[in-house]
């Protein structure tokens, strides 16, 4: 972790209420993960006092985006940021996405006599963290699959460039405005269901709480391999406050230092 000067390069405004905001730092990105997040102080007044954490979006070798959406004083501040504005930033923390091979799936880059695949499943502003994780394992030749799910079309965000990683894309709205009417769990159901029997399939998933339960029963059910990242309120973002705990069976553990990459089968 570093706290460093960061200089923006953009600040897009992508949909209705959500923005790509990119910062060069070429010694940072190249040692960040999918999964790993940024804790940006958004104002040097006294309010907001607190920084926000961001997921990491997109990792190149010379920069960082964060995609976010605007809920608040904070965010509202962030997205009036012009180019060349200078972000207070911490990062990159936590622990990211693992791909590689545990006790019961092989690696992503290998799975005997049939091509890996991953299931990418994203709730709302889920997508931030996934597209990172996206670009990482196309680029290992695994077969990608993302769903996404949201209460309308227009918050569904980033499902082109998705598709131009060459991963395929399931949408579902609450509303049936777009994709699928219904939950991005059902869509889920109906390919994993098919999937069950195959070797190197592997479940990555952010969203709500109540989304990544039923991910996770899910990934039991079939006994596919899933981590989840955790959407936890962190307030410092190095595991001080403690406002972030969430109990596993081990005991509790903190989203901002032991996370926000969890083993599903890890929560409780």
């Amino acid at each position: 972790m570093k706290q460093f000067k960061a200089k923006i390069i953009s600040n897009k405004k992508i949909a209705p209420e959500h923005y790509i905001l990119s910062f060069k730092t070429p010694r940072i990105a190249k040692d960040t993960k999918p999964g790993q997040f940024f804790s940006v102080r958004v104002s040097r007044a006294y309010e907001p006092f607190l920084r926000r954490p961001f997921s990491a979006h997109k990792i190149t070798q010379d920069r960082i985006e964060i995609l976010y959406k605007v809920v608040g004083k904070a965010t509202e501040i962030l997205s009036m940021k012009k180019k060349d504005d200078i972000l207070d930033v911490l990062g990159p923390l936590g622990n990211g996405f693992s791909l590689e091979p545990t006790a019961d799936s092989p690696s992503l880059d290998y799975a005997r006599d049939r091509q890996p695949t991953a299931l990418l499943v994203a709730g709302g502003h889920g997508v931030a963290p996934l597209y990172a994780l996206a670009r990482q394992v196309t680029n290992r030749k695994s077969r990608t699959l993302v769903f996404i799910g949201a209460r309308t079309k227009k918050h569904i965000v980033n499902d082109k460039e998705l598709r131009k990683l060459g991963a395929k894309v399931y949408i579902s709205t609450d509303d049936g405005s777009r994709g699928y009417k219904g939950s991005v769990i059902d869509l889920l159901k109906r390919k994993a269901r098919a999937m069950s029997y195959e070797l190197g399939v592997r479940i990555y998933a952010c969203g709500p709480k109540p989304m990544l339960k039923e991910v996770a029963k899910l990934a039991r059910r079939y006994k596919m391999p899933c981590q989840v990242s955790l959407e936890e309120y962190m307030a410092c973002g190095i595991g001080i406050c403690l406002g972030c705990a969430v109990k596993t069976r081990t005991g509790f553990k903190l989203v901002c230092k032991d996370g926000p990459v969890f083993d599903a089968g890890e929560i409780i």
